[in-house]
């Protein structure tokens, strides 16, 4: 199966006039189309890094990122965000809604900044999807956390990317919560059959994807495919 991601030989580093920190160090890896992978490691393993820079949100220190067949090293900033605005899907652990939208405004952003037309059946069928169209003309003040990271969904698949990253999508949810907003993104991401990476602390979440990423200090010390019979 095609690769939507390679990274190859990828580092990040911050230099000052005389010290040098070292956040990613020479990181290989390659991820399939549609399959679920999940980035672990302690706080400081560089994991939001490396996400970063996989979804062309900063760039690379050296080494090379391919994301859908385009080297995001060779663009400038405008041409990443044109990359971003095409591909890719974002979930964040604070939801990051806009306050002044609606939670139906909020979904039709993507879908405007891509100049589509009729997007408000779209963003209604989403809404509808994570049970909260009675919540369309809500701001996220008004919503539950829980509901603002379903907000978050949709919005995130409202131009179908076809590569969704999620940071801690459930680092600011209780367990209960956190389990129903699970099933929803894994049920939302085999309908739309995007490729998902997570980064996550939560073993749990994590052991729900296809393949475990183990970061530790900048480097990778494990990677984890699930054998299917």
């Amino acid at each position: 199966m095609e690769n939507i991601l390679n990274i190859k030989e990828v580092s990040k580093y911050y230099q000052s006039a005389d010290t040098s920190l070292t956040i990613l160090d020479k990181i290989s890896f390659s991820i399939r189309k549609g399959s679920t992978v999940a980035i672990t490691g302690p706080s400081g393993s560089g994991k939001t890094t490396l996400l970063g820079l996989c979804a062309g949100l900063d760039h690379a220190s050296a080494g090379s990122v391919e994301l859908n067949n385009v080297l995001l090293d060779q663009l400038t900033e405008d041409q990443r965000a044109e990359v971003r605005n095409r591909y890719v899907g974002f979930i964040f652990q604070n939801f990051q809604l806009l306050p002044t939208l609606t939670a139906l405004e909020n979904i039709m952003v993507p879908l405007e900044l891509r100049g589509e037309k009729n997007i408000r059946p779209r963003a209604l069928e989403l809404l509808d999807k994570v049970g909260l169209s009675a919540r369309a003309d809500h701001y996220p003040v008004q919503l539950s956390g829980g509901e603002q990271q379903r907000i978050s969904l949709a919005r995130a698949f409202s131009n179908t990317p076809a590569i969704l990253f999620a940071d801690e999508p459930t680092g600011n949810l209780d367990g209960e919560t956190s389990e129903k907003v699970i099933k929803l993104l894994f049920d939302l991401n085999k309908e739309a059959g995007t490729t998902l990476i997570i980064v996550t602390h939560d073993m749990d979440l994590a052991s729900r994807a296809d393949r475990i990423i183990r970061l530790k200090s900048g480097l990778i010390v494990g990677d984890e495919q699930k054998m299917y019979v």
